[in-house]
């Protein structure tokens, strides 16, 4: 599995962050997606899906 995230779409809402907080995380300035692991092991896999399905902005994109 492999994670981009479009920064430029995110919206801050930090929805990602409660899916799968492994792998990400926000800014602290203005709430911005950052990933913290951009191929994640697949025990989180599951938890990484979820947070695209429910991005309110649809930022982040799954490979793999």
């Amino acid at each position: 599995m492999r994670i981009h995230v479009d920064q430029d779409k995110c919206c801050g809402a930090g929805s990602c962050v409660l899916a799968a907080p492994d792998v990400f995380d926000q800014r602290e300035e203005d709430g911005i997606v950052v990933v913290l692991d951009a191929e994640p092991p697949a025990a989180l896999h599951d938890a990484v899906r979820e947070a695209a399905t429910i991005c309110p902005a649809a930022a982040i994109t799954v490979t793999g």
